[in-house]
This record gives structure tokens, sequence and C-alpha cells, in this order.
């Protein structure tokens, strides 16, 4: 449940000419569980514009159901990607879209093994109140997982935006984050003190760290590590949110203690599901947008 908006991004060969991706982490990450091959649901809203239009072939191409989609006449999100040497920043046009017109779907939730929250629409109004709903309902009847995925932006309420998300990961059992997304949810902490505070509680929590590969913490036992695959890497924007996907995607066909949760997953189990993850972000760093490929045969 969340945004699917349009990433603006620079093209490689010349910075002046953008060019109009279907982005939104949650769309990113309903998508690439289809393309995976878990079935997803994407519960979002959508304009009445081109973009809009754009996004929808998007995800119906990759196998998502829109079933749980709210329709509006109103135009699209539009997110400027801003690349750096530290990542990507994003300048957003979000005022009077369609994209943050989000209805409550706590009625729905039991219907499915996992509810997905997270992202700008998680933090921004008219949004945030739904998603606050709809994942309170996912944590009692399913599994919530969580990626608070912070953005900063003039348009964004720094500190309403990060008190909603620090909520969020309190109501989950499962949070994946990336280390400057804790640093900026728990500034007076360091991210490896907020992933084990935050999986004492009985959390799988996973770090991710850019090139630094990923870490997990399951609830009080110790982190398991490991190294991102090595890529020429050619885009960042979506990997996060491929890593996502895969981690969803591992959970579904894996077979897991329903009583014991993730948080109690054999440490072999972890370092499988890490290293399943790495790949399919590292299939996404390896090329332009932010599509994941579907793993070989055998190699989940």
């Amino acid at each position: 449940m969340g945004e699917a908006l349009i990433d603006l991004v620079p093209a490689p060969d010349d910075p002046a000419v953008f060019r109009a991706e279907p982005g939104g982490a949650p769309a990113n990450v309903a998508a690439g569980l289809a393309r995976l091959g878990t079935p997803s649901w994407f519960a979002g809203a959508l304009g009445g514009d081109g973009f809009a239009r754009l996004i929808e072939q998007r995800l119906v191409s990759a196998g998502t159901e829109l079933g749980l989609c709210a329709r509006s006449e109103l135009p699209t999100t539009l997110a400027v990607a801003d690349p750096g040497p530290h990542g990507t920043s994003y300048h957003f046009h979000l005022a009077d879209t369609a994209t943050f017109r989000l209805p409550d779907h706590s009625a729905e939730v039991e219907r499915f093994a996992v509810v997905y929250a997270g992202g700008v629409a998680a933090a921004v109004d008219p949004s945030a109140a739904a998603v606050a709903a709809t994942a309170r309902a996912g944590a009692r009847h399913s599994l919530l997982v969580v990626d608070p995925n912070v953005r900063e932006d003039r348009t964004i309420d720094p500190e309403l935006s990060l008190r909603r998300l620090r909520e969020l990961c309190e109501l989950a059992q499962v949070v994946k984050a990336s280390d400057e997304d804790l640093a900026r949810l728990w500034p007076d902490a360091d991210p490896d003190e907020s992933g084990r505070r935050l999986a004492a509680a009985g959390r799988l929590v996973l770090v991710t760290r850019g090139a630094k590969g990923s870490t997990a913490y399951a609830g009080s036992a110790e982190p398991v590590s490991v190294s991102a695959v090595p890529v020429e890497v050619v885009n960042t924007i979506g990997a996060g949110d491929a890593f996502m996907a895969a981690v969803l995607h591992w959970l579904s066909t894996t077979p897991v203690d329903g009583a014991a949760g993730p948080a109690l997953l054999e440490r072999e189990q972890i370092t499988e599901m890490l290293g399943f993850a790495s790949r399919v972000a590292a299939s996404v760093c390896a090329k332009a947008g932010t599509e994941p490929t579907p793993p070989l045969p055998g190699d989940r």
C-alpha cells in the first residue's frame, strides 16, 4: 500500500533531458514481486493523465493486480530525481494529485498473507491516516512489513513524517530500512543500535548499506551480514525496492513457522535470504530502470 508516481530521471547521455519512469517504492515492490513470481496487489491510487496510464501499463505488464487501486481524474505526483555520488535525492510535486488519495483498506487485509506499507504515502496527508489504519489491521491479521523509505523535501513536514514512519516501524513484524533511513528516524542512535533495538521486540529487521551489503537482526540473536554483489553500477534507483521484493518472494516460497514468525528464522535461512535479495538488487543496479531480473531456475 502506498504511492505510484513518476520519477523524472536525467538521461545519462544528456542531463538536460529527463526521462519519465514509473516509480514509487510501494509500486516498485508490487511490480517486482509479480515479476519474481509472487502474486501481488497494489493498493494505491492512479490519476487521469498520461503518466497514470504509463504507471498502469507497467503494473499490469508485470502481473500486479489493481483491484484495490483507487481512481481519480487528478494528475500524478512527479518526483524529480537528482542523482549524486552518495545516492539519489528527490524533489516532489505532490499537491492536489491523485497519488495520495488512498482509501482505508483495513477490511481487506485478512485476504492477504503480507501487508507492505511505507514510503511517502505513509508520511504525508491525505494518505497517512489510511496507510496507518490499514497497517494496524495488517499487524493484527497478517504479516506487516514496513520500509520507511525516508524522503526529505520542502513539501514534507520533517517532524510529522518521521513520527509517522517511526510509529509504522513499531507496528511491523518485519522492518526493512537503509542505514540512512535509521539515522534519520533515530538520529541520536547508531543504525546498528536502532536495528538491534527494533529486533529485540521480536521483529526481523533488515538493514541495507549500499555497497557495504546488508545485515539482518532477528530477535535477540546475533546479526547476520552478507556482502553486496559486485556489479558495474548503471543505476541505483529502485535497488532497495528490488531487495524488498526479493525478501518477500523468498519468505513466500520458504516454509516459515507461523507461530515463530520471521524473527526466529535460522541463521542459515537468513543468510540465504539476504544473499538472494542482494542478487536481485544487483540486477537493478546493473541496468537502467527499476525492474528486477527474475532469478535463474533453482536460484530463488
